[in-house]
């Protein structure tokens, strides 16, 4: 990067500039990591100190039948396939009571989008799940899915979330948004849920009160200037709606081993890349120098590893999400190697190895218990620490 756009950018970061179109493909085009940390670094202490959040919570999702074959996904089934599934009520409620003792504070649910479930079993699987765990938050469904329910019901949208909020849902999911620039998601996306649809929805649930995260897919046949275009659309959505919780940047996944079926369902993989651990730092910094008016920018720890995770904290990153529990979405697609489920107790030790301080936080990121600050240096080295790799 030459050297006096490199002056002038770090220059507006520190004056709290709002950066633009060509600045977000300039840091993308920079090759000095550690100069990307150092500014995203900044901005995320400037917003949020030392304190890295996380939650308590279980994914859930209730089957994994879809209508659509988009081209980067392993998760969907057709019907009929010997691996496809659909939870019965009672089943989401029992897998849903597994981490009762476990102090859980929210439910995550995304699923297919299946052609033959009606539309009433939804907001009948949220109310049973909030009897049996009232104190529990619901973040459930994607935009796409949302859209879907209007396609099965007949419903609008509007009437739909009225529907699904009066049967608990706290929020909805981030899912859906992949990358919104059309030249990339032609080529990806197998539904009818688009930036027009998922935007509207999403601007809807904010105007009653909802507060959603948002997400992008990187790491595939996309370009820098996309995953630029797509964070500028959620900053405008933003400005207008102030409705966004947390920005997240998922990392694309290959088909290394289908764990059900050994099927590559991944129709792009033969002409992609997975992000390498550097172009994932990358994106963490690029985005919260980006994002000026979100609080948060998470790295979703099962699709990037633990030790990445950590040094994205490093990189913009403030939340790890959560002890998760079964995440099918990406361990049916790779086995990638992380665990299944983080406790509690194991967030904490991986953020205090970081060298931040934990802060526990609900749905809605309001603070449920903050923790003490990490052990110092000296003491850590007086006895054998985990290692997480």
């Amino acid at each position: 990067m030459d050297v006096g756009l490199k002056r002038e950018l770090e220059q507006k970061v520190y004056a709290g500039e709002r950066l633009d179109r060509a600045d977000g493909e300039a840091l993308y085009a920079s090759d000095d990591l550690a100069w990307l940390g150092r500014l995203a670094h900044h901005v995320r202490t400037e917003k949020n100190g030392d304190r890295v959040m996380f939650n308590v919570n279980r994914h859930l999702n209730l089957t994994n039948v879809c209508s659509a074959s988009c081209a980067y996904c392993s998760f969907q089934r057709k019907p009929g396939e010997k691996d496809a599934y659909t939870m019965r009520v009672e089943q989401a409620v029992a897998k849903a009571l597994e981490m009762k003792d476990e102090q859980l504070t929210e439910l995550h649910i995304v699923n297919g989008l299946h052609p033959t479930l009606p539309w009433r079993y939804y907001p009948r699987v949220l109310k049973e799940l909030k009897q049996a765990l009232p104190n529990v938050k619901l973040k459930a469904f994607t935009a796409t899915e949302v859209q879907w329910f209007e396609k099965i019901s007949g419903l609008t949208a509007d009437a739909i979330l009225d529907e699904l909020m009066e049967a608990g849902l706290e929020s909805l999911t981030g899912g859906g948004a992949e990358i919104f620039d059309w030249e990339v998601r032609q080529h990806i996306v197998d539904h009818a849920c688009h930036w027009e649809d998922w935007s509207r929805i999403h601007r809807l649930a904010h105007s009653k009160g909802l507060r959603t995260p948002s997400t992008m897919l990187y790491g595939h046949i996309e370009e820098p200037r996309h995953r630029v275009d797509h964070v500028l659309r959620l900053r405008e959505l933003q400005d207008e709606t102030g409705g966004f919780t947390v920005f997240i940047p998922l990392r694309y996944q290959h088909d290394f081993h289908d764990s059900a079926d050994g099927k590559i369902r991944n129709r792009i993989q033969a002409r992609t890349t997975m992000a390498s651990p550097a172009e994932s730092l990358k994106t963490f910094a690029v985005s919260r120098l980006m994002l000026d008016n979100f609080d948060h920018i998470k790295c979703f720890w099962v699709m990037h590893g633990l030790s990445l995770a950590q040094l994205s904290l490093n990189f913009g990153v403030d939340d790890l999400d959560g002890s998760v529990v079964e995440y099918k979405i990406t361990h049916d697609a790779d086995s990638y190697g992380t665990p299944n489920t983080m406790h509690r107790d194991d967030l904490l030790h991986l953020i205090w190895d970081a060298g931040f301080t934990p802060v526990e936080r609900d749905t809605r990121y309001q603070v449920v218990r903050e923790y003490g600050p990490p052990v110092g240096l000296a003491e850590r080295r007086s006895e054998p620490q985990q290692v997480w790799a």
